[in-house]
């Protein structure tokens, strides 16, 4: 059961600061985390060409719930990812991966976007792992990237809308109207029960890219909040310090140095490190 996508190149796309055909780029204009996406991709199709080891290695990397112990298997959610079921379904992710990746990679740097790529496509294992165990899904080896990519794609339609696609190089489409019409797709593709793991995968990559975006808003909010909260726990304990402090030299300004005991001579060497500490 593999998940398959739509062949289609990328012809230009417009940003806050101009607007560049991908005619253009090169390889050299490949970003880090895409171009080892692809280079792993494609040395991993390699190991999979011999029929023998392509079998070895569905069966233990290959998301195949086939029963609870193989569904818990967590390292299947990340490898399954990098196996592809043939040459022009290799093709197809690549070519997705290689036009939309740097757009995003560039917006959100290589770590986010890396972890964005993994945990997308990783979601889609596990959704189609549920459904499959309960009985929902029919159970099948399930490989490919699309999750990742429908995920990659769903968020460069958000953060890029005026970009233009060529499905089979022939008709131009904004890229969220394709992202609309790949969703859609993919819901009418499980009513006919066809390709229906590949294609929850491919839901799941959509759902992950709109929680995680529209997400950041209320995170950045919590987020503030969460510091403003550390910040006034701070004021507030340098407040009790600074008070206690004042207590212990009133005390020694009246009974002298001799008086305080044990805590108060640690509280007086802790305030006096702590204000080194921010001298420095």
């Amino acid at each position: 059961m593999g998940l398959y996508d739509r062949h289609y190149t990328q012809d230009d796309y417009h940003s806050s600061y101009r607007e560049r055909p991908f005619g253009r780029i090169s390889f050299g204009h490949i970003t880090p985390a895409v171009k080892w996406l692809l280079i792993i991709n494609i040395a991993v199709f390699l190991l999979t060409v011999s029929p023998r080891a392509k079998d070895v290695i569905f069966y233990w990397f290959s998301v195949f719930p086939a029963n609870l112990a193989m569904a818990a298997q967590p390292w299947r959610i990340i490898t399954y990812q990098f196996l592809h079921a043939d040459f022009w379904h290799l093709f197809g992710n690549m070519l997705m991966l290689f036009f939309l990746g740097p757009l995003l990679e560039r917006t959100w740097g290589s770590k986010r976007f890396l972890v964005f790529y993994l945990f997308a496509g990783s979601v889609g294992g596990i959704a189609y792992s549920l459904f499959a165990l309960m009985g929902v899904l029919g159970v099948g080896s399930m490989v490919g990237a699309s999750g990742a990519l429908l995920g990659i794609l769903t968020a460069c339609a958000i953060y890029f809308p005026h970009v233009r696609v060529y499905i089979w190089g022939v008709f131009p489409v904004a890229i969220r109207t394709l992202a609309i019409i790949l969703a859609v797709w993919s819901v009418i593709k499980i009513i006919q029960n066809y390709n229906t793991g590949g294609e929850v995968a491919h839901l799941s990559g959509i759902a992950v890219a709109l929680i995680y975006i529209f997400s950041q808003p209320l995170l950045g909010r919590l987020r503030l909040k969460s510091r403003e909260s550390l910040w006034e726990k701070k004021m507030h304990k340098e407040q009790q310090l600074q008070a206690e402090v004042d207590r212990i030299l009133q005390k020694v300004h009246d009974h002298g140095i001799k008086s305080l005991t044990y805590k108060e001579k640690r509280t007086l060497k802790t305030a006096t490190t702590y204000e080194q500490m921010k001298s420095h």
